[in-house]
């Protein structure tokens, strides 16, 4: 770790801050001008595999917003390559999995032993830290097992998630192999970030908000869980565990263990922290796209969520998910330089 006394990981930790910490997911990305020049040069995937790139991507974003936090730029989708699971971005789509996982078969064939093939990501992680030192934190991060391995079986993006559902209810055990298979690579990945540097690592589940309570925890809870202590025991930093749609599953995430439970912008903060019983640190959670209103209202909503906070220790500003394309950068600028000024009143009131 190079920064474990920095406000943003004290705050994962529930310590007691000066000001709310700020960053914010995809905060480097194709709403940047730097970013876009940099893609007309290199693909996505090509960006993640050299770190030279891929840490100046980082760094300049997070230098560009005076954020908390830098989040290392990477793709979720990375780790299944190495399981022997190709994948391509084709223009409008997004990710597309080349041969989807539906049988069993499929699954016995996917390797786990090529998780240090990943190491790129490490080294972009250790360049990132090198430079801001003590003065800023890394985030890494992974995809949850559930939401890799929905992509792995849907092939893509879904609406009704209906052939990683058909799994689950017709082949748990089959399933449940993938996601320890999952869990076994994620584990050895997210590992090695945090030994490069990484001084928190946050894991997605960005499509868990798909399945009910029953099915997230009959399917789903014990797996993430093994994750997420696994890590602990091997990375000693903090995990934040987001997903969006996942009110009604919050309860239930909490029980994985997390230090920090992401909010989504459908649930007030304040109702969100309190299902949680104020036993974890939150993160959250703004509406991505208010980021589109004027600054009058963009200024009002971010009050809200930090009078719902109130200054307790423990809430770290963020969205409720990633930063948009076509998203002024502007107002992104504003808004963290504001969550600073706003938020240290109320801490100092409290």
């Amino acid at each position: 770790m190079a920064a474990p006394n920095s406000l943003f990981v004290r705050a994962c930790k529930r310590l007691p801050v000066e000001h709310t910490p700020v960053w914010f997911m995809r905060q480097a990305g194709r709403y940047m001008s730097e970013y876009r020049t940099v893609r007309q040069k290199y693909s996505l995937v090509e960006i993640c595999k050299k770190p030279d790139v891929a840490a100046e991507v980082t760094i300049t974003a997070a230098e560009a917003l005076n954020v908390d936090a830098a989040i290392i730029f990477a793709d979720l989708l990375l780790p299944l390559e190495v399981m022997g699971l190709p994948f391509h971005f084709s223009p409008g789509e997004g990710p597309v999995i080349e041969v989807p996982i539906r049988e069993t078969e499929h699954i016995r064939a996917l390797r786990t032993d090529r998780a240090a093939d990943l190491g790129y990501v490490a080294e972009s992680i250790k360049k990132v830290s090198d430079h801001f030192a003590d003065k800023l934190p890394v985030i890494g991060f992974c995809g949850a097992p559930f939401t890799l391995a929905s992509y792995m079986i849907e092939g893509g993006g879904s609406r009704n998630y209906i052939e990683v559902k058909k799994m689950m209810y017709n082949e748990p055990q089959a399933f449940d192999e993938l996601l320890e298979k999952l869990v076994a690579v994620l584990a050895e990945y997210t590992t090695a970030q945090a030994k490069a540097g990484a001084d928190v690592i946050q894991i997605f589940d960005s499509w868990v908000g798909c399945l009910s309570v029953e099915d997230y925890r009959r399917y789903v809870l014990p797996r993430t869980t093994e994750l997420v202590k696994t890590l602990q025991c091997t990375t000693k930093v903090p995990i934040i565990y987001f997903g969006t749609d996942s009110t009604t599953l919050l309860p239930s995430m909490r029980e994985t263990g997390a230090e920090v439970i992401g909010l989504d912008w459908r649930v007030p903060l304040d109702e969100g922290w309190k299902i949680l019983d104020h036993k974890v640190a939150v993160q959250g959670n703004l509406d991505p796209v208010l980021l589109f209103a004027q600054w009058p209202e963009l200024k009002a909503r971010a009050e809200i969520i930090l009078k719902q906070a109130n200054g307790r220790p423990g809430h770290i500003f963020n969205l409720g998910h990633g930063i948009l394309p076509q998203t002024p950068v502007q107002n992104v600028k504003d808004l963290a330089k504001f969550v600073h000024e706003y938020s240290s009143t109320l801490v100092n009131s409290r």
